[in-house]
C-alpha cells in the first residue's frame, strides 16, 4: 500500500526529539496513543533504538502504521494495538507515553477519558508527554491557533484546541500532576505529566510560569 504521510510529522520530529531526549535515558518502553501514520513511530524508534515503541491506534490506522513499521526494518517499533480512549486500553504499565497532535481533535468527552484513565498506564516513574497547540486561561497563544480551531470545529464542532487549566483539574482528579511545560515551535508546546508523588526528575513549575 501507499504509506499515508503527514507533512507536520516531518516538521516537528526533530524538535519533539529535543525533548524526548530528556526523558529517555534509563527508560525502555514507551506506549504512543494515537500513531497516526506511523510516521513518529518509526522515526523515534530509530533515534532511541533502545526503546521498545508500541504503536496503539484506531483500527482503520493500523494498516498505515504497519507500513511504516515494515519498511523501516524496525524490531524496536511494535505493531499496533487498538486503542479507544473510551473503551480500549492496554493493562501494561510503561516508562513513557507520548502523543502528539491528538486531544485537539478529540471531543470534551474522550480527552476526559484520555486524561482520566492514562495513568491506568503508569507506574511511579513514569512520564506522559503530550505535543500539540492549548489554550491558557481560556485564551489562544497566538492568532494562528485562533485559525487552527475554526478549522477544527469546521470539520467536527465538537473537536477543537483543549484549555490547559482544564487539562490541568482533569489530570489532578486522576491522580496526574504537571512536571513541565515546553515552548515548541508554531505556537506549540509539550506538556509532561507525571503520578502524583512519583519521580521527582524535573522541577514542578507554578502557575504563573505555566503561561507560555
Amino acid at each position: 500500500m501507499n504509506k499515508p504521510h503527514a507533512a507536520a510529522c516531518d516538521q516537528n520530529r526533530e524538535v519533539i526529539a529535543s525533548v524526548l531526549s530528556q526523558f529517555v535515558e534509563g527508560r525502555s518502553s514507551v506506549l504512543e496513543i494515537g500513531s497516526g501514520t506511523g510516521q513518529h513511530a518509526v522515526y523515534f524508534g530509530a533515534r532511541f533504538p533502545w526503546l521498545s515503541w508500541q504503536t496503539s491506534d484506531l483500527l482503520e490506522h493500523h494498516a498505515g502504521i504497519r507500513a511504516w513499521i515494515d519498511d523501516s526494518g524496525l524490531d524496536n517499533v511494535l505493531a499496533p494495538i487498538e486503542l479507544d480512549v473510551r473503551a480500549h486500553w492496554p493493562t501494561q504499565q510503561y516508562d513513557l507515553i507520548f502523543s502528539a497532535n491528538t486531544l485537539h481533535i478529540m471531543n470534551d468527552v474522550e480527552a476526559d477519558a484520555f486524561i482520566s484513565r492514562v495513568s491506568g498506564c503508569m507506574h511511579t516513574a513514569s512520564y506522559l508527554l503530550v505535543y500539540g497547540p492549548f489554550n491558557y486561561q481560556g485564551q489562544y497563544t497566538s492568532q494562528s491557533n485562533a485559525r487552527f480551531d475554526v478549522w477544527l470545529k469546521q470539520r467536527d464542532p465538537a473537536s477543537g484546541i483543549k484549555n490547559f487549566d482544564w487539562l490541568r483539574d482533569r489530570a489532578k482528579a486522576s491522580g496526574l500532576e504537571c512536571a513541565h511545560d515546553f515552548a515548541m515551535p508554531a505556537n506549540n508546546r509539550m506538556l509532561v505529566w507525571r503520578l502524583q508523588g512519583g519521580d521527582k526528575g524535573v522541577e514542578l513549575f507554578s502557575s504563573a510560569a505555566a503561561q507560555p
